[in-house]
């Protein structure tokens, strides 16, 4: 009685798991205005984004970057007139968790070893 009481139980388990696919609908970071809280490895920055261009402001700083998006999880930016070495790099960034209005990060800078994480929020 016990042998079929599980086997039942295991066979109603396996039934009612049901796969949920992931729904791709994560658009809404792909243009607006966002913020970056001061933090460790961030100053304060204040990002606008609209169709293929990011404008970043931070401290006395604005920065037009290039954003062109792999996927809705990944994007590759771009400074349009770069002031140094480093900003001829490219930035490879990786949404790595996803919240109602703001999403983790990690950020690596060329093909360094270096990569850096944090959370972006929109704020419109």
């Amino acid at each position: 009685m016990k042998k079929i009481g599980f086997v039942l139980f295991t066979i109603l388990l396996i039934t009612s798991c049901k796969n949920t696919p992931i729904v791709d609908n994560n658009n809404q970071f792909k243009t607006g205005v966002f913020e970056i809280p001061a933090g460790k490895n961030f100053v304060k920055e204040i990002i606008i984004r609209k169709d293929s261009i990011q404008i970043s402001k931070y401290e006395d700083h604005v920065d037009t970057l290039s954003i062109k998006w792999k996927n809705n999880f990944s994007y590759t930016l771009r400074y349009i007139n770069p002031k140094n070495e480093m900003q001829k790099d490219p930035m490879f960034v990786q949404i790595n968790k996803i919240y109602k209005d703001s999403y983790d990060f990690t950020v690596k800078i060329g093909f360094s070893n270096f990569s850096t994480k944090g959370t972006i929020y929109k704020v419109k």
